[in-house]
């Protein structure tokens, strides 16, 4: 087997991380599925080649700034949408994120069009290191230590602030942690947010690889997808494993079986895992009783 075809899917698996991260951190708190998180990722990129290529702002402002935004949509999406839904159940949130995918999705396409656009970023996805015989491109590079520092730093905020510790009381009981005077309508808000700036940097890596268009995201956000229930919903590392399982398997499959049906190798792990273990690789399994 090739090292360079495993180098590669680990890069992948990589920005598929980013993604199974920002969906992990909402259903982790709500139990909601967030399907409008690629779409949210990709109006974040697209808010950065508004301040790249149109305002003139230097890629050093454009990316926090669009941090910034990104945070914003997470919380406006949470606020101006989910929470006025009365009585809610699991199922028509879901139902909500789908029709905020949509909206987001014509309000882009609506903005800025359909056709194709380039993202400029400071390093081009052909510029590569030499190893040996291996070739690595500088954004591959970028890639994987962002998604690392990116899962240090998720580490440390839930394992050692306020807040995060605030955070995995709401997720283990909502009802008590509002007794204990945790705001569970804050912290809920605060993690659409989070995981919107995580998509937001997976779309924004993702981008020079390809092309900046409505449609970016839409195989990244299965891909995440897949990773998040292979590694387990409830669980971070477990969504990271699962997203490097993904991004490995797919590449060697479509490098020596098929390239017509690499996609199709996330969603087969899926089926196999879940007849194995339910709950995922590494997430514990609970058995709710009533």
């Amino acid at each position: 087997m090739s090292f360079q075809v495993i180098i590669s899917g680990i890069a992948v698996g990589s920005a598929y991380a980013l993604v199974a991260l920002a969906m992990v951190i909402v259903y982790k708190t709500s139990e909601v599925l967030n399907f409008a998180q690629g779409e949210m990722a990709m109006f974040s990129a697209y808010f950065a080649f508004m301040l790249l290529s149109v305002f003139g702002w230097p890629f050093w402002a454009a990316f926090p700034a669009t941090l910034v935004f990104a945070f914003l949509l997470g919380m406006g999406s949470e606020f101006l949408f989910l929470r006025r839904a009365k009585n809610p159940t699991i199922l028509g949130l879901i139902i909500m994120t789908l029709s905020l995918e949509m909206i987001i999705f014509g309000l882009v396409s609506w903005k800025w069009g359909s056709e194709p656009q380039g993202l400029p970023f400071p390093i081009d996805s052909y510029d590569t290191f030499t190893l040996g015989t291996l070739f690595v491109s500088k954004l591959e590079v970028l890639t994987c230590v962002t998604a690392v520092v990116l899962m240090f730093l998720l580490f440390l905020f839930f394992r050692y602030t306020k807040v995060g510790i605030a955070v995995k009381a709401t997720q283990l009981n909502n009802n008590t942690a509002r007794l204990m005077g945790i705001r569970t309508s804050r912290i809920l808000m605060g993690t659409w947010g989070l995981a919107s700036v995580v998509g937001a940097v997976a779309g924004l890596l993702i981008t020079p690889a390809s092309t900046l268009d409505p449609y970016m995201m839409w195989d990244p956000l299965l891909k995440g997808f897949s990773a998040a229930v292979l590694g387990g919903m409830t669980s971070l590392p477990g969504a990271a494993v699962g997203a490097y399982i993904v991004g490995i398997v797919e590449n060697v499959f479509g490098s020596y079986v098929s390239i017509e049906f690499k996609s199709v190798v996330a969603f087969a792990l899926i089926v196999i895992v879940l007849c194995v273990k339910p709950s995922g690789l590494l997430a514990r399994h609970y058995v709710k009783k009533v």
